[in-house]
């Protein structure tokens, strides 16, 4: 019941509030994430290649894995105070190098971008979004993106080369890495994956079925999947 922060585990949880949101045809996959934003702000694009949901979860949108207008006044908890508007003036002026599509290349950039664009469709907050749609129907009741008083009692204290550091707030990028969440709470979502039915059933099969091709295997929306002879891994780590 010690409470963790489980980093980029965070992405998976936005692509499965992504395919049940596809489920219930509020969004579709192929949709541009422009679709989702204000009108003045201009997502890049290249070739008349937008890019859409699909290539933000499968990490080939052609955006880097962190906006180079990221500049924290924090080096030890650097997404904290990143805002929207910021997030919109990289959009404005980034040029993509490559098609959108194209190309693997791991970015929490996009994701983040995601769980905003599914959080704006919805019209509420994403922990709010995550906790209706994900965490709720799968009795997670520890895995959470602002600590109650109880979970901040049984935090862990994160260490790098062997001196405890701050945690991390993820703000506007929240739907990359923001989630806190328990051991239990984590088989319970693993218990979900492996189960013929339950609650989300078509929302976690759509997130572990692979949808590109990646170096050294696939990707479905945002698990990684590879195969080695008959055993198939679908894996996604966090820090």
């Amino acid at each position: 019941n010690t409470v963790f922060e489980i980093g980029s585990v965070t992405k998976t949880f936005t692509a499965v509030l992504l395919a049940e949101m596809v489920g219930r045809g509020e969004v579709a996959l192929e949709d541009p994430v422009a679709k989702y934003l204000p009108a003045d702000v201009t997502v890049p694009s290249r070739n008349g290649r937008q890019i859409t949901l699909l290539d933000l979860a499968t990490q080939t949108s052609g955006l880097p894995r962190l906006p180079t207008n990221l500049a924290p006044r924090d080096s030890g908890n650097p997404y904290a105070d990143y805002t929207e508007a910021q997030l919109f003036t990289f959009l404005n002026g980034y040029q993509l190098p490559r098609d959108p599509g194209s190309q693997y290349e791991y970015s929490n950039l996009g994701v983040g971008l995601l769980g905003l664009a599914l959080a704006r469709r919805a019209g509420m907050s994403y922990e709010a979004l995550l906790t209706e749609r994900v965490l709720r129907p799968l009795g997670m009741r520890d895995t959470r993106v602002t600590l109650t008083d109880d979970m901040r009692r049984r935090l862990a204290t994160g260490h790098a080369d062997g001196q405890a550091v701050e945690n991390w707030d993820m703000a506007v990028l929240g739907g990359a890495g923001a989630l806190r969440s328990t051991a239990n709470d984590l088989l319970k979502y693993v218990a979900a994956y492996l189960a013929d039915d339950g609650p989300l059933h078509e929302a976690l099969r759509m997130a572990r079925t692979a949808q590109r091709p990646i170096p050294g295997g696939q990707i479905g929306l945002a698990w990684h999947i590879l195969e080695h002879g008959p055993v198939k891994i679908v894996w996604h780590n966090g820090g």
